[in-house]
């Protein structure tokens, strides 16, 4: 919500005690009685804000001045601490769960219009009809075109569970409105994004995040791997950002032995909780390569510090991200919360992997081009390391602590695949969109392909590229040529056809044909 600036000084003069306040509504199940002994200063802030809700001469909205004021306060703890407004809190709740209720359907607002690139495969709509390319018109006789945001149109598409909608559907070739009901379900909001074999015993799997539902979705598609033959899995977490504790934690029983600690951690009395491995693990005796990067944070640099600090398989990629904050959500009492940062973890060895947030929150966030700049993200050399922070393995191997999980096995950034150009394009949006029109135009010349044999056999074509150039020179306005990465942008446009062809990991399987993070894994597996 906007506030007038003229307010700040007012914001900030209350800011001491919306703190209190905010501390007064955290719900902490082990806070000391202290917490809780008074009122009075609680009741200072409120008696405030009545004040100048009912009495101060221009009208304020007090909702922004205390929304400011907790984001103002948590801005000074660290830079993992935040504010949930109550508008955001479904959407968080739904990413944390894995899953939410709806009609699905994968969909791009074009030309005004609800247009499906596809429906979730099993989902409500796939099982009543509903193709890629169709045009959702209509919900429960409400029009869903015309200028309307995205928010709105997914407002109208969601309901309560095994509640129906009646939808009004434009599909090409057909000369009137087609009508589908469809029952609405659990849509998984998935985090594994592909899971297939790299080699004839190298399983591949990539998790985007640790959620509710990650665990089941991993042990499902780890136990079709190894009836596959996988002796050695590859677990791909590059650029993710973390999430669940608990689940993580179960991820990493799978490899390590019984009783093997897996990480503990602190909180600000000194209090430890240590977290073990158990007896039900599947994969213990197998071989595990883990791929990090730049972006891959928190739960993700849990799993790659436990197995590298139990000596347990090979980190491969480059320095992670480095958060070893633990947070916990706490209800603020009108539908907001805050996650708040209550504990720090520690890899077996003992080593944080936290880095220094010191110098404030726009330092820590740039931390990514002070990489660039010094040249570690090219040169595994230049990662910079302490000694005062160096730690050993129980088989001897030198591991540091200080920020971030360096690997065992270095990949340097590959600037075929990732470029300003490319960047630019994957941020745009562009290759979707002049996908999805290719498709939309000669959705038949595809029909006839099966998933594995286009991603095996399919060729994009220099016609292809040609009709991107034209398209994205007309729609954004630019003149970018791709002279110098011709073959891989026939290798973008090529994954995703297959994405909106198939999904369900087709993107990931053709992309990582020109992965040299792969070619390095399936070269160490071979060493194996």
């Amino acid at each position: 919500m906007r506030f007038d600036k003229k307010y700040l000084p007012l914001i900030l003069g209350v800011a001491i005690a919306a703190g209190i306040f905010v501390g007064g509504k955290l719900n902490f199940s082990d806070a000391p009685d202290r917490l809780f002994t008074s009122n009075s200063k609680k009741d200072k802030l409120n008696r405030l804000i009545d004040y100048i809700e009912y009495d101060y001469v221009d009208d304020v909205n007090t909702d922004s001045i205390v929304d400011v004021t907790v984001n103002g306060i948590l801005e000074n703890l660290d830079p993992h601490s935040v504010y949930i407004p109550r508008d955001d809190m479904e959407r968080v709740a739904d990413e944390m769960r894995g899953n939410f209720v709806g009609i699905g359907v994968s969909f791009y607002t074009y030309k005004d219009t609800i247009t499906v690139i596809r429906p979730i495969e099993n989902g409500p709509s796939a099982k009543v009809g509903i193709k890629g390319g169709d045009r959702i018109v209509m919900a429960d006789g409400d029009t869903l075109y015309g200028d309307t945001q995205d928010k709105e149109l997914v407002k109208k598409l969601k309901g309560p569970l095994n509640s129906t909608v009646e939808l009004k559907v434009f599909r090409k070739g057909e000369p009137d409105l087609l009508t589908f009901k469809v029952k609405r379900g659990k849509i998984p909001i998935k985090s594994v994004d592909a899971a297939y074999m790299l080699t004839e015993t190298l399983g591949y799997i990539k998790i985007n995040k640790f959620a509710e539902s990650t665990y089941k979705e991993f042990k499902k598609e780890l136990d079709k791997l190894m009836e596959a033959g996988a002796l050695q899995i590859a677990l791909d977490l590059r650029d993710n950002p973390g999430g669940r504790l608990d689940i993580t934690e179960k991820i990493l029983d799978e490899f390590l032995e019984d009783d093997k600690l897996i990480l503990f951690t602190k909180n600000k009395r000194g209090d430890i909780e240590k977290s073990f491995a158990t007896s039900k693990g599947e994969f213990e005796d197998g071989d595990v390569f883990v791929l990090i990067d730049e972006n891959s944070a928190s739960a993700s640099e849990i799993v790659a510090g436990a197995l590298q600090d139990n000596d347990k398989g090979t980190i491969v990629g480059r320095r992670s991200y480095g958060k070893g904050l633990v947070q916990r959500e706490m209800d603020l009492g009108d539908g907001s919360a805050v996650r708040l940062t209550v504990s720090r973890y520690y890899t077996p060895t003992g080593r944080s992997i936290q880095r220094p947030y010191e110098k404030g929150n726009k330092a820590y966030y740039e931390d990514y081009y002070t990489r660039l700049e010094n040249g570690e993200l090219s040169d595994g050399a230049k990662i910079e390391v302490a000694d005062s922070l160096k730690f050993t393995t129980p088989n001897g191997k030198i591991v540091y602590g200080g920020g971030g999980i360096i690997p065992d096995v270095f990949v340097p950034v590959d600037k075929s695949m990732n470029n300003e150009t490319l960047n630019y394009l994957r941020r745009r949006g562009v290759i979707g969109y002049f996908v999805f029109e290719t498709l939309d135009k000669e959705r038949a010349t595809y029909k006839d392909y099966r998933r594995q044999d286009f991603i095996d056999n399919f060729k994009v074509t220099d016609d292809i590229v040609i009709a991107f150039q034209e398209y994205l020179n007309v729609r954004t306005g630019s003149n970018i040529t791709f002279v110098a990465y011709h073959e891989e942008v026939k290798q973008y446009l090529k994954a995703t056809l297959a994405d909106q062809l198939f999904g369900e990991g087709a993107f990931e399987e053709v992309i990582n044909q020109r992965d040299i993070m792969i070619d390095e894994v399936i070269q160490l597996s071979k060493k194996e």
